[in-house]
């Protein structure tokens, strides 16, 4: 087969790249249903973006690593400055301060900021002596690292952005080395600090969020609309589903935003339980690859970028998969791959890129070996 294909496309890893062309396919036939039948505008420019974030991706997986070493810390710098400056003339949408507008590009520098956080770590913890890994050396720095954008995605208001950039940050924190104790006492402090952060740091829109997620059905036709009618979606589904382009949640408009924060809703309801296992397995699948790839690089910088490009994806997997079951509160965080949205779609395939090459860099200090992927 070797003298059949052409060496660039047999050296790709097809184990992730198999699971992640059919997933996104399989989420474009969804958003071609959550538009009533029609391939206009959902499932057409998800497919459109997923062609140029792939070409983007392949092209990211060429990078060497001195040279992302070195791109590290003015890549974090640039983004942050970005984050500045959607506080100063940021485009609003559905009620926060989100977004850069540029003629037609919009962008959303909050979400660039999730894979530049866990490069900015690496790099850090790359050049930190393995001795003071135990001293505050390791924690003030990094510390500061995740605290500022998260600070300013808290402003716009993005509490799910920004516990999506705490979540990366603190897993190539803890997977550098740093004290269990440390995270213990981070949790503790937590925990008191809930309460807290509820009553005077939360809007009034995310404390609803929070209640409505401890009882939905309390206000099920006012904040607990959303979290109702995906259940109900999700458990018409049955074993099989009602059939493609048949689910009436989304067609009727019961299901509110069925082609973004609810795809999966959308497509439990067509799909059913055997759809639903699909898409975990998919996932899985995925995710399985990335830890791999981390597990099996040798170099530390590798390691940890790896790790933190992996825990991103997951924490949008985990959340919106939870959030749309009712057992997580609603924080507007899309399913990857499924949901329509250009910022998800572009942070996962820099997160994709990113462990390709990772992947590359590997292979090539085995001297062009396949790794066990």
């Amino acid at each position: 087969m070797s003298s059949i294909i052409p060496a660039p496309i047999a050296r790709q890893p097809w184990s992730m790249l198999t699971p992640l062309i059919l997933l996104t396919c399989f989420g474009s036939a969804v958003l071609y249903s959550a538009a009533g039948g029609s391939f206009t505008p959902f499932a057409s420019s998800h497919l459109l973006r997923f062609a140029i974030f792939m070409v983007v991706a392949l092209v990211i997986s060429q990078f060497p690593r001195d040279f992302v070493k070195l791109a590290a810390y003015p890549g974090y710098v640039v983004i942050l400055l970005l984050l500045v400056a959607v506080e100063a003339a940021g485009a609003m949408g559905g009620g926060s301060q989100r977004w850069l507008e540029v003629g037609p590009i919009r962008l959303q520098p909050s979400e660039l900021m999730k894979p530049a956080v866990a490069l900015a770590l690496a790099r850090f913890y790359d050049t930190l002596p393995t001795g003071m890994i135990g001293s505050w050396r390791a924690l003030v720095p990094a510390g500061v690292i995740i605290a500022m954008p998260v600070a300013l995605v808290l402003m716009q208001p993005d509490l799910g952005t920004a516990l999506a950039i705490l979540f990366s940050g603190a897993v190539v924190m803890f997977l550098a080395g740093l004290p269990m104790s440390w995270f213990l006492s981070a949790g503790a402090a937590a925990a008191v600090a809930v309460p807290l952060a509820y009553s005077f740091a939360l809007k009034p829109y995310q404390q609803r969020r929070v209640t409505t997620f401890l009882d939905p059905e309390s206000d099920p036709l006012g904040s607990g609309y959303h979290i109702t009618q995906s259940k109900i979606a999700i458990g018409s589904g049955g074993f099989s589903g009602k059939g493609f382009n048949e689910g009436s949640q989304s067609h009727l408009q019961y299901l509110p935003e069925p082609h973004t924060d609810f795809v999966f809703a959308t497509m439990a309801e067509e799909w059913g339980f055997l759809g639903g296992l699909f898409v975990i397995v998919t996932f899985g699948l995925i995710l399985n690859w990335g830890l791999k790839v981390a597990r099996n690089a040798e170099v530390r910088f590798d390691r940890l970028l790896a790790a933190g490009m992996v825990a991103t994806m997951f924490f949008y997997i985990a959340i919106n998969l939870l959030m749309v079951m009712g057992l997580a509160p609603v924080v507007g965080i899309p399913l990857p791959f499924m949901s329509h949205g250009g910022s998800s779609m572009m942070t996962n395939m820099l997160c994709i890129g990113t462990l390709m090459m990772v992947y590359r860099w590997s292979v090539q200090g085995r001297g062009g070996g396949l790794l066990s992927t």
